[in-house]
């Protein structure tokens, strides 16, 4: 398939979209400085390449900022670095949405800055870097809507993912009823920005030869389950969680006054949500390549 170059309306969403999401994210203290610079990267990578990537990134970066500030005033008695307005970092935005900028890079050099739907029997390639921007992205809306949500909803304590024995809130590697619902939820939310997106912006001869996008939901639910999943076991063991004994903080390091729970102080938080999300994105294209077919073949569907 030849390569597309970016249309004019690709450069102009490029530019302008990564640009008003910086200012609401500097308006509503959701980046620094840092993170503002990282945001137009990576924004302006998932925008020119494909406007279902951009609404799945848009997903990602709203509902997480508001899923971070929800009940802050309960994460601050538990969190040591807890920030007010939750601010991220150029660390933190790469890390939850570099890998899927990685995979749109690589879609855009198998078909260029093109809208396509899904359709692993036409463009295989495109198609599995497409599921795997979208699962990167729904395993960080997942996984944070699971950290965020879970830490402060719900009376009872966590289980450690492996031992099943109760760790304090906020401990890498707990899980929770509610913090995994709210992981499928995440998973939703980007799922459904996607698939509306597809089936509105793809051309409609494209979307009539095309199989049925919507399955698009159930992998992107799939991927916010999977990548919390995987964030968890790679956080209860390669991620080091000590209480402090006095103030009762969760934090990341060992020293004085702190009581060990788990894992080991291989990886940080950052490490961990980077690997999760690339892991994921990797999983989730090989199973939908496989799959996919099973929810649709008749192309009188519309690609719908």
């Amino acid at each position: 398939m030849d390569i597309t170059p970016p249309s004019a309306v690709h450069w102009a969403v490029g530019i302008i979209a990564p640009i008003l999401v910086a200012a609401y994210g500097i308006k509503k203290r959701s980046l620094d400085g840092s993170g503002v610079a990282a945001g137009l990267v990576v924004g302006f990578i998932l925008s020119v390449s494909s406007f279902s990537f951009l609404a799945s990134l848009l997903a990602t970066f709203l509902f997480g900022s508001k899923a971070t500030k929800f009940r802050s005033y309960k994460k601050k008695k538990i969190e040591a670095d807890f920030k007010e307005g939750g601010q991220r970092n150029w660390i933190q935005v790469i890390c939850n949405a570099g890998p899927a900028s990685f995979f749109a890079i690589l879609y855009i050099l198998e078909v260029g800055c093109v809208n396509l739907p899904i359709d692993f029997s036409l463009t295989f390639s495109a198609s599995w870097y497409a599921v795997a921007v979208i699962s990167s992205l729904a395993c960080a809306c997942g996984d944070t809507f699971a950290s965020e949500f879970g830490t402060v909803l719900g009376e009872s304590d966590p289980r450690h993912v492996l031992t099943w024995r109760k760790v304090p809130r906020g401990t890498n590697g707990g899980v929770s009823a509610l913090g995994t619902l709210a992981s499928v939820v995440g998973g939703a939310v980007v799922g459904v920005a996607s698939y509306f997106t597809t089936v509105t912006c793809c051309q409609w001869v494209s979307l009539t030869q095309a199989p049925a996008q919507w399955p698009v939901l159930l992998y992107a639910v799939c991927a916010g389950f999977l990548g919390s999943m995987i964030d968890s076991v790679l956080g209860s063991t390669l991620q080091y969680s000590g209480k402090h004994k006095k103030h009762g903080y969760i934090l990341e390091s060992d020293g004085p006054d702190i009581e060990h729970i788990s894992g080991l102080g291989v990886l940080d938080n950052h490490s961990v949500n980077f690997l999760a999300c690339l892991i994921t994105g990797a999983i989730m294209p090989a199973a939908a390549a496989e799959t996919w077919h099973w929810f649709s073949i008749s192309s009188s569907n519309f690609g719908v």
